[in-house]
């Protein structure tokens, strides 16, 4: 009784050492490129969540707390910069690493959003890879 006892413990310490998977929210309306983003995150192991515009956007940051966010600037209801000062102005959401992930490519777009809060921005057509990568360094970053 005693050796069933002590296993139940040890499963439970290996059980609490276990990393929690980490989410991240995804936000576009580029229902292409949200697949390919959810299938890359998903394949490393993220939880991925999805907002189709900056309403949604807004609203799923605040009820399911993403380790990370990508958010596009072009999206319906609020743009990407409506949406990151919105985060960025909440407590509860100031502290979400955010990346942009836009078409937009000019400096003032570039610059502009950065000093709004966001944490890193990369420019559309960009390298899964890359994404990835800047994505695992702001959730560690972040723990």
């Amino acid at each position: 009784m005693q050796r069933v006892a002590s296993d139940r413990i040890e499963v439970r310490r290996k059980m609490e050492a276990l990393p929690t998977m980490q989410t991240i929210l995804v936000c576009d309306d580029d229902e292409l490129l949200v697949e390919l983003l959810t299938h890359r995150l998903g394949a490393r192991g993220y939880h991925v969540v999805v907002a189709a515009d900056g309403g949604a956007a807004v609203r799923q940051a605040s009820e399911c707390d993403p380790d990370a966010i990508v958010l596009d600037m072009m999206m319906p209801v609020l743009d990407g910069q409506q949406v990151l000062r919105r985060l960025k102005a909440d407590p509860a959401t100031a502290a979400i690493p955010v990346i942009m992930l836009t078409a937009r490519r000019q400096e003032q777009d570039i610059v502009g959003t950065l000093e709004l809060g966001a944490d890193d921005y990369l420019v559309k057509p960009f390298i899964p890879e890359e994404l990835m990568s800047r994505l695992a360094r702001l959730v560690t970053a972040r723990r």
